[in-house]
Parts: C-alpha cells; structure tokens; sequence
C-alpha cells in the first residue's frame, strides 16, 4: 500500500482531503486567532472552529468535536491541549511548537502590555462597566460555541437511530442535573458519561451481531 502523502489529510476511507497548512501557514493562522483571543477560553474555542472548520476546512465539525472531547479528559488547560491536539493532527510534532508558540506568542504579550495600563485605569467607571459587559457577550460565544460542537453529534445520533440520539440527551441532561444538584467531581461526569455512551453501543452492537447470525 502506497504511503500517503505528507502535505495531505486523509479521512478514514482513504480519500485525499483537504490540503494540509505548511508551517508559516499555520504559524500565522495561531498568530492571528491569539492576537484576537480576548473573552477567555470559549471565545478562543469559537476562533479556532471559525478557522480551522469553517474557513479552511482542514477539519471536519465531528472532527472537531472528537477533538475537543478528549481535551476534556485532560488535565490543565483544556484550551492548550486542544491546541496541541490540532497542532500535532495538521503537522506531527512540528505543528504543536508552531501552534503553541502563535497562540502564546501575541496573547502573553498583550497581557503584560494591558496588565500594566489595567492598574492605572481599573476604578474608572467606565471601565468598570465595560468589564462588566464583557460576561453577557461571552456567555453568548459559550452557547455559540457548544450549539456548534453539539451538532454533529447529535447527527450522527440520529443516523444511527436505534435510540442512539435519546441516549446522547439523557446523558446531556442528567449530567446537567447531577452536576446542579450535587457538583460532583468533573471528571467523574465525564467517565460517567462515556461509560453510559459505551456501555449502551456495545449492547447494541452485539444485538445486531446476534441478529444477523440467528
């Protein structure tokens, strides 16, 4: 079998995808996405979708949202994982220097920078304010943000049919429910949730294996 080609993407089938990004490319794509990652981790979650899903498709939505899943179960800084996780999807170990550094790069410099005129500005009125607008608008990039990594699973759900989407909605919603009334640990919510998920595929998996040898 002919190897694939390294400036390549492909899928699972082995069809060539889109063309993957040489590392000045991608170096500036993180320059540009740290340079406007204001508003916290969900604000810079939606950048980094805009970009690599929606503008140049090096990334399929479910791609993505498998991507981000498995952030979840890692410790620190779910934002940095991800961003190794594509880095290291789009270019092998090189990509996760390249994007690690433009992300870091542009946002740790703007901190300093903002840090010190903060301190001489901060019991402005309007600043103070303006501060207080910025929640509401990041709340808003949250929901955006989890509508959008939501919905290819839960078309895949429904391809699947056989209860596989009320599956994915009970898990969403008692996990919702335990983590209100009860704020269990989140990892544990997380492995809950995956348990449950796993458990209920391979019953059916082996349902259909018992059907289609009976």
């Amino acid at each position: 079998m002919a190897e694939n080609s390294p400036g390549l993407d492909v899928n699972a089938k082995g069809n060539a995808a889109h063309p993957r990004p040489n590392s000045w490319t991608l170096f500036r794509l993180w320059l540009a996405i740290g340079a406007q990652s204001f508003g916290g981790g969900t604000a810079t979650q939606y950048l980094i979708y805009q970009a690599f899903v929606d503008r140049r498709r090096w990334l399929r939505p479910e791609e993505f949202a498998h991507s981000f899943s498995v952030c979840q179960l890692t410790p620190g800084i779910n934002l940095l994982a991800l961003t190794i996780l594509l880095g290291w999807r789009l270019r092998g170990p090189s990509g996760v220097a390249i994007s690690l550094a433009g992300l870091l790069l542009p946002s740790v410099t703007i901190t300093v920078l903002m840090t010190a005129l903060y301190a001489g500005v901060r019991e402005h009125p309007v600043v103070r304010a303006a501060l207080r607008g910025i929640v509401p608008a990041t709340v808003g990039l949250g929901l955006l943000m989890s509508w959008q990594i939501a919905k290819p699973l839960l078309a895949a759900s429904r391809s699947i049919r056989n209860g596989s989407l009320l599956v994915d909605l009970l898990v969403l919603t008692t996990s919702g429910l335990f983590v209100l009334y009860f704020s269990p640990p989140i990892v544990a919510m997380l492995l809950a949730g995956g348990t449950a998920a796993g458990t209920y595929g391979w019953l059916r998996a082996r349902t259909a294996s018992r059907v289609e040898t009976g």
